[in-house]
């Protein structure tokens, strides 16, 4: 096999490799057991329970060291009609609408302003939380766990409020006085964007101590539905002190040992100091925040019912003593809403997170997708689009891998200007593999050809092809980013698709089961495949029929499989290949060897032709 054939084969085979490596493992990972899956899970969505409920005023005696649940409502109803049995306080911030529940002083109802579930802008706004009772209960709460301490406030403590409405500039005072000496009081405010503060104070008007725990936790009734994909961590999320980013998916907590003393199974972490805990989507989360200087134990827990798990990321502070006529206060903080990078970077710098950025799932190379988030969201800024501001970062990176491309171009360019005296060399040692191999070498030494340069410009492609991938799926800032025309959404597949006609035929080809992602073939990806076609057609044609064959294809079957991709992943591919044509044109074109392109596309064609006379 020609030394320049074998290194494109080895390049063609690395990429097939990666894609279709990425296929199976990310972008359709066992489509018919999630759909299964998911099934199952909707059922299970109805009334679970939730760990360590006391049936009155809440926990009074728990287990040292535990966090409390609360009892899902007997009933299982709609969310309107959950949240039209209690008296409620209601939050009107420009991106949160909601209500905090004045049974229980629980935020239990949070919609997001700026998001609706589709492109349509007339489609529902995306629900965050919903009240117990519901069909999918989901909630933060907040308050205090000890012993010999009275009635604690618990999930059906009915709180006074100050105030109807909670607003950024309107903060909410709760009360509750326990009848045996302990007056509660949660001071609630919240900013603009997705960040609450909860105090929460004490009084002993009594006649002896008592030893009080705070406490803090995000709960979630119901195992959901989950996209999925092995790129993208969806569960249980935390960073907790020293023991840095824990990441639990809803499977994987299911698995782990019983937590001694409760009636859950998980895992706990002791003593540590910083971070937050909380319970992520691939867009949203919600994450309680402790005092990043106080110690406090950090732990996900699951609850296992008849009729559904209830899965809790909690933090429990460290006891505090309450003497006669004194009061205590702890200062925690809830983040619930959309995992904007700008946001999420502002919290955890301006209120000294640690890690906050984290929330966010920038996955092992966060080196490079976190960078490259930020150049694109620079270009962003500057034209008000994201699909330029790929095409313009396309044009950066190439920029900056010009030199290293240069270099693997010209040697390229060398080796098929040595193609008359490497087939003289092989045609004079036929019979002598060795000395063949050692006359090329020498050939390769005398005119500075690296024979694996070939491979280069596809293998410098890959981890920007995945970085971009990883920013294109998790960050928010691309969901329903429109390109032109009919790319709406960057972070979806082309709507488009070849198999009904653009639109044209009344079915969808993407429900057809197990091949229905491969029929996504719309317009991006097919300009891909031509741009790919072009390049391939920029080098000579192989003379071994095998190979040609399998360079003939190679366009085809990555149009197949890029259909499915994000569609600013596929227009990010078509503008890279574009890009190397010229790249490459110059760079033979400055060495003196012949550009193939327009040769081998007038042999295609005439040999495609009839025959004439």
């Amino acid at each position: 096999m020609r030394e320049d054939n074998r290194n494109l084969i080895v390049a063609i085979v690395l990429s097939v490799a990666v894609l279709i490596g990425w296929q199976y493992f990310f972008a359709a990972p066992e489509a018919e057991r999630q759909r299964l899956a998911n099934q199952q899970q909707q059922s299970t969505q109805v009334n679970p329970t939730a760990p360590t409920p006391s049936q009155a005023g809440g926990p009074s005696a728990p287990v040292p060291g535990t966090v409390p649940g609360a009892p899902v409502a007997p009933v299982v109803e709609s969310r309107e009609a959950a949240l039209a049995r209690s008296p409620r306080v209601a939050i009107d911030t420009p991106s949160i609408a909601g209500s905090i529940n004045l049974r229980g002083g629980r935020v239990d109802d949070v919609a997001l302003k700026h998001y609706r579930e589709t492109v349509d802008p007339r489609s529902p706004n995306i629900v965050l939380f919903s009240p117990s009772g519901s069909p999918n209960p989901y909630y933060a709460d907040f308050g205090w766990v000890g012993t010999q301490a009275g009635p604690l406030p618990g999930p059906d403590t009915i709180w006074t409020a100050d105030k109807q409405t909670l607003t950024p500039s309107s903060p909410v005072t709760l009360t509750w006085d326990n009848g045996q000496g302990l007056v509660f009081r949660r001071i609630v405010s919240v900013d603009e964007k997705s960040m609450f503060t909860v105090k929460n104070e004490v009084e002993n008007r009594g006649s002896a101590a008592v030893t009080l725990h705070p406490y803090g936790l995000v709960s979630r009734h119901g195992k959901p539905t989950t996209l999925g994909y092995y790129v993208l961590h969806e569960g249980l999320i935390g960073v907790l002190g020293d023991q840095g980013l824990q990441e639990y998916t809803y499977a994987n907590l299911d698995k782990e040992e019983a937590v001694p003393g409760q009636n859950t199974v998980g895992k706990v972490w002791d003593s540590v100091t910083g971070g937050f805990v909380g319970i992520t989507d691939k867009y949203w989360a919600a994450a309680v925040i402790p005092d990043q200087t106080q110690v406090y134990q950090g732990s996900f827990t699951m609850r296992q019912a008849p009729n559904g798990q209830t899965y809790q990321a909690n933090m429990l502070g460290a006891a505090q003593t309450l003497a006669p006529g004194a009061t205590t206060e702890v200062t925690q903080r809830l983040f619930a809403g959309a995992k904007e990078v700008a946001v999420v970077d502002n919290y955890g710098e301006a209120l000294n997170i640690k890690n906050f950025d984290l929330l966010i799932d920038w996955g092992w190379f966060y080196f490079i997708t976190k960078p490259l988030f930020k150049v694109l969201d620079f270009f962003y800024r500057l034209f008000g689009n994201f699909g330029v501001a790929i095409l313009l970062v396309t044009v950066v990176l190439k920029l900056i891998f010009f030199p290293l491309a240069n270099k693997s171009y010209a040697s390229m360019a060398k080796m098929k200007a040595v193609q008359p005296e490497m087939a003289s060399i092989r045609e004079r040692y036929a019979d002598d593999k060795m000395k063949q191999q050692q006359a090329l070498m020498e050939l390769y030494k005398k005119e500075k050809i690296n024979p694996v340069a070939g491979c280069w410009p596809v293998l410098i492609q890959i981890p920007v092809f995945f970085a971009l991938y990883k920013v294109l799926f998790v960050t928010i800032e691309m969901r329903h980013a429109p390109f032109f025309g009919w790319i709406r959404d960057l972070a979806a597949p082309d709507p488009t698709s070849i198999f009904n006609l653009f639109g044209l035929l009344p079915y969808n080809p993407g429900a057809v089961p197990v091949l229905g992602s491969f029929l996504m073939i719309g317009v991006w990806p097919i300009i891909m495949g031509i741009t790919m076609w072009l390049q391939m057609k920029m080098n000579p044609e192989p003379p071994d029929p095998v190979q040609k064959q399998v360079f003939a294809w190679m366009p085809v079957i990555f149009t197949f499989m890029l259909g499915s991709f994000p569609a600013g992943l596929v227009i990010y591919w078509a503008w890279n290949n574009l890009l190397s044509v010229t790249q490459q044109a110059f760079i033979m074109k400055r060495n003196g060897v012949k550009i193939e392109l327009w040769d081998n596309l007038r042999s295609t064609f005439n040999r495609k032709s009839p025959a004439k006379g």
